[in-house]
């Protein structure tokens, strides 16, 4: 008994250099395969060149399927067609609000690290503030701040005081270098 080192594939390629095209009225030898239909995709139709190249440009896997299935497939897809459920759904698999051993007090220091950065943000004493505010006076802003929000102003104020915009005004220049130092200033209170 002989054992062949061809793979399926292989000797599946083999076979169709002796099948002709199973296009109608075509005789060209049939080198190139192609699923017969989405729920069949096992079994093949074989074509030439010229013929799988018009088969693939009209193949459709979702063909006849409403767009609710399409999604559904879809969904399906992304989970490699295996069973999902969320985290701590009808009290399967973990929960999330679940006590557990922190032996090496990773989130404990996690925990605390978060605690640490929120005590930064706040100001380390009453010099500090007074430059917060005089910083929030000069970019004129009452309150809160964001960051995006911070930057969207400074832009428009760097915009309407730049020099090239006011011919050289040197109170426009003065008020220009204020309005970088409160930038920093705030930036730097919001991001820490």
């Amino acid at each position: 008994m002989r054992f062949s080192n061809r793979t399926p594939l292989e000797d599946l390629e083999r076979n169709a250099v002796s099948t002709l095209c199973d296009h109608p009225g075509c005789t060209a030898r049939a080198g190139h395969r192609a699923p017969k239909a989405r729920n069949q995709l096992d079994t093949f139709y074989w074509f030439c060149l010229d013929h799988i190249r018009e088969y693939n440009r009209n193949w459709n896997y979702y063909s006849g399927l409403s767009d609710t299935q399409v999604e559904s497939e879809i969904r399906n897809d992304t989970v490699w067609r295996r069973p999902s459920w969320p985290l701590g759904g009808q009290g399967n698999g973990f929960k999330v609000n679940a006590r557990f051993r922190d032996d090496l007090g990773v989130f404990e220091a996690a925990a605390s690290m978060k605690g640490r950065n929120e005590r930064k943000k706040q100001p380390e004493s009453p010099k500090q503030d007074a430059e917060i505010k005089q910083a929030l006076r000069i970019m004129d802003f009452e309150g809160p701040v964001t960051l995006t929000e911070l930057k969207s102003r400074y832009k428009e104020l760097v915009k309407r005081l730049h020099p090239d915009a006011n011919g050289g005004d040197r109170a426009a220049e003065e008020k220009l270098k204020d309005i970088n130092q409160a930038y920093a200033t705030l930036k730097k209170f919001l991001v820490a």
